[in-house]
């Protein structure tokens, strides 16, 4: 069984018109939120054995104030593919081949790539959480998504079971 958690970054701060889109920090708000998933990644046990994160600044900040929440650090691997805002095939793609013998990967990316393919992997689960994504995928907001297949090369063509779609106004501290 293949355990796949995609995690879309904490809010990130638009002050500074002249910064590039990459390089835009976290907000206060975005780091509160990013504290309190890692919190709660760690409260249900979720743990991966690889993390996928995008290069963007506020991707890498958003991982690295949740992990600090875990027990154990997995291995991370900052990748290009993840950097993407279409239907989810650049990042699917990425986990395909980044992915190797993990059974479950974390992926730190950006909407609307994670909202697209979480909704296109979740064949069954919660259809009100399914429809939960289809409407919004909030900033700092996880989905856990169970895969029966073995490879991770199969995992579109089986499609998965939404386990859980945690969004920080989920989360009664953000603090």
């Amino acid at each position: 069984m293949l355990q796949l958690m995609l995690l879309r970054h904490a809010k990130s701060s638009w002050t500074d018109a002249g910064l590039a889109d990459a390089a835009r920090p976290l907000t206060g708000r975005g780091k509160a939120a990013a504290r309190a998933m890692g919190r709660e990644i760690a409260a249900r046990g979720l743990k991966p054995d690889l993390v996928l994160c995008s290069p963007a600044r506020r991707a890498r900040d958003t991982w690295k104030i949740a992990a600090a929440q875990l027990k154990s650090s997995p291995r991370v691997l900052v990748e290009d593919a993840i950097y993407d805002f279409g239907n989810g095939g650049r990042v699917l793609s990425a986990i395909s081949a980044g992915a190797g013998p993990a059974k479950s990967v974390l992926v730190v990316g950006h909407n609307p790539s994670l909202e697209r393919l979480a909704a296109r992997l979740s064949v069954s689960g919660d259809a009100r959480l399914r429809a939960r994504i289809e409407r919004k995928y909030p900033t700092a907001s996880l989905a856990v998504i169970h895969f029966t297949a073995d490879d991770w090369g199969k995992i579109a063509d089986q499609g998965g079971e939404l386990r859980h779609f945690i969004r920080p106004k989920d989360l009664v501290d953000e603090s």
